[in-house]
């Protein structure tokens, strides 16, 4: 399918089956994991388990009710598909966690293994929505408009907002619960990454040296990468460069700078984190 095509029927009802997988994933992650053992998450879900662990109210109701606002935010920043492929996701994460909600805690008493399994879970859960096009949970909707209005960058401030529900955290779970959150909290954010982005880490490389062709020539036979050369224009000498650009993983950044310094110990090289790689090529020959 070309990207400038509308995604099919099926396309469509396959992303939304993931997005409910990865809803129920998430909610047996709280309820079966990390709540029985005061464990909680940041952003609106650990708003959200706070809650319900202080009033009678269940946490479902809670999850629907507080991202009421910020599936909004997602059908303005986004568009619509995001917005409605968010309410199916927090709507099955309510429903999920409340059919779970009595469902047997499968770890107990061993905070580094809860918060390890839990954070895997969860991490799972809201990268499998995110990949498919929605949400699970509102506060990087939130981050995102707060960052028009402020000089801070949305990881900044989704780091901000966190911080004050983990000390919410620490008043209901204590300190050490508070911790075990945070960190659960990381673990989850590290596998939604991976969940996002692949496991490859691709990385953009640029290179600038009078010998491109002899370093091209080497990463396309020693490194199983294609090049791109492209013409430039050297700011301080004024004279005219040629720029090599590639596409590699991050398990090959090792021999590709063994590879430039081998060639040109002075060359100017920049390597820039990609979060996906689409067309062309990326398949690669053999290292040697």
């Amino acid at each position: 399918m070309h990207e400038n095509q509308e995604p099919t029927l099926l396309s469509r009802i396959v992303s939304i089956i993931f997005i409910v997988i990865g809803a129920f994933i998430a909610a047996y992650g709280l309820e079966a994991v990390l709540i029985p053992n005061n464990v909680s998450d940041g952003g609106i879900t650990g708003i959200s388990i706070m809650l319900s662990i202080l009033t009678p109210l269940p946490l479902g109701l809670f999850l629907a009710v507080l991202n009421i606002p910020f599936i909004y935010l997602g059908y303005k920043l986004v568009g619509k598909t995001f917005a409605i492929n968010s309410i199916i996701g927090i709507a099955t994460l309510s429903v999920a966690t409340s059919l779970m909600h009595h469902i047997p805690t499968i770890i107990h008493d061993d905070s580094l293994l809860v918060t390890i399994s839990g954070g895997i879970l969860l991490g799972i859960g809201m990268g499998l929505a995110l990949r498919n096009g929605g949400a699970l949970d509102g506060t990087d909707m939130l981050a995102v408009l707060i960052s028009r209005k402020v000089p801070f960058s949305t990881g900044e401030i989704i780091l901000v907002i966190n911080v004050f529900i983990f000390i919410f955290v620490g008043f209901v779970f204590g300190i050490e619960g508070a911790l075990s959150s945070a960190i659960a909290y990381y673990i989850a954010s590290k596998v939604i990454s991976i969940i996002e982005n692949g496991l490859e880490d691709a990385k953009s490389v640029t290179i600038i040296s009078k010998h491109s062709r002899e370093i091209g020539q080497a990463i396309i036979h020693r490194l199983g990468r294609s090049v791109t050369y492209l013409n430039g224009i050297g700011g301080y000498a004024n004279e005219p460069v040629e720029i090599i650009y590639c596409v590699i993983n991050r398990m090959e950044e090792s021999k590709l700078r063994s590879i430039v310094r081998q060639k040109d110990p002075d060359a100017f090289i920049t390597f820039d984190d990609i979060a996906e790689v689409r067309g062309g090529s990326f398949k690669k020959r053999n290292i040697h």
